[in-house]
C-alpha cells in the first residue's frame, strides 16, 4: 500500500483527518500545507463548469484537472474520482482506474457505491489501486438530494454496506448526508477512516467542496460552512480594475515596458 494512505489509515481514532476538493495547482498548493487528503472530485462538473450535475464530466477532463492537483501538491495523498459510467464491470474499472494512476501518480481512487460495486472495490485493490468508498448521498446515482440514515432500515442498510466495503479492501469511506446517529454507529464499527460530508462531528474526518468553504459556489446546504466571502473580495477588486480603466488610472509608468 502506499505509503500515504497507509498513514491515513493508521490516522483513525489518532486525529481527525482534513480533507477538501481541488481542481486546479494554485489552490491545491494552498490546500496542500494543511490537508491530509485532497480530493479531485467530480464536482469540478458543477462547481468548474456550471453542469447540470456531475453525470456528464468525462474520464478526460477529470484526468487533465488531476494533473494540475498533483503538480501542486507534495504532502498531501491526492485522491481522483471515477466518473460515473467507469467502473461499470471489473474489465472497464481497472482499464480506467490503471490509465487514471498511471497518467497522474495519484495515490487513490474513489469509486462511489450503488449498493453493488463491492467485488469492483475489491478487484482495483488486488490490481494493486487503492480505492476509497463513498456511501449515503451519491450524487452519481442519486437524483434527490436528501439525509440518509434517519430510518432504521436505512441505518441498517448502510451499516451492511459500509462493512461490505470495508471487506472489498477500501481504504477509507466517504460518508455524505448520513444521520449523526448513523455515522457515529459506522465510525465505530468499521475499521477504516470515515470521512463525513454532512454527517456530523463524529467521522473520523471531514471534507468539503472548496468552492462552497469559500463563498463562490452559490452552493450551501446545511452541512456547508462558509469560512470566506471570496465572492464579495472578487467584486471589490474587479470593480476597482474598472474603475481605474475608465478613469485612466491603470496602467501606469510603472506597469508599462
Amino acid at each position: 500500500m502506499k505509503q500515504k494512505i497507509f498513514r491515513i489509515k493508521k490516522l483513525k481514532s489518532k486525529r481527525k483527518l482534513v480533507c477538501l476538493t481541488a481542481y486546479s495547482k494554485p489552490i491545491t498548493k494552498v490546500l496542500d500545507k494543511y490537508c491530509d487528503i485532497i480530493l479531485v472530485g467530480d464536482s469540478v462538473a458543477t462547481a468548474f463548469y456550471g453542469m447540470k450535475n456531475t453525470k456528464t464530466i468525462s474520464l478526460n477532463t477529470m484526468i487533465n484537472h488531476s494533473l494540475a492537483v498533483k503538480k501542486g501538491s507534495k504532502k498531501s495523498a491526492v485522491v481522483v474520482d471515477m466518473p460515473v459510467n467507469t467502473y461499470k464491470n471489473f474489465r472497464q474499472a481497472e482499464k480506467n482506474a490503471k490509465i487514471i494512476s498511471k497518467t497522474v501518480h495519484c495515490d487513490a481512487v474513489k469509486i462511489e457505491s450503488n449498493g453493488k460495486n463491492f467485488n469492483i472495490i475489491r478487484h482495483l485493490v488486488k490490481s494493486g489501486i487503492p480505492v476509497m468508498g463513498h456511501i449515503g448521498f451519491t450524487p452519481q446515482y442519486k437524483k434527490k438530494f436528501k439525509p440518509h440514515g434517519l430510518k432504521k432500515n436505512e441505518e441498517k442498510k448502510l451499516i451492511e454496506e459500509s462493512k461490505k466495503i470495508e471487506k472489498a479492501g477500501a481504504f477509507s469511506i466517504v460518508l455524505e448526508c448520513i444521520a449523526e446517529k448513523t455515522a457515529k454507529k459506522i465510525t465505530r464499527i468499521v475499521n477504516i477512516p470515515t470521512i463525513g460530508i454532512g454527517s456530523s462531528k463524529f467521522c473520523d474526518g471531514q471534507i468539503l467542496v472548496t468552492d462552497d468553504l469559500i463563498g463562490l459556489s452559490g452552493f450551501y446546504p446545511k452541512f456547508v460552512k462558509k469560512y470566506l466571502n471570496l465572492q464579495k473580495i472578487l467584486e471589490k477588486g474587479v470593480r476597482k480594475f474598472k474603475d481605474d480603466v475608465i478613469k485612466g488610472k491603470f496602467p501606469k509608468k510603472m506597469n508599462t515596458y
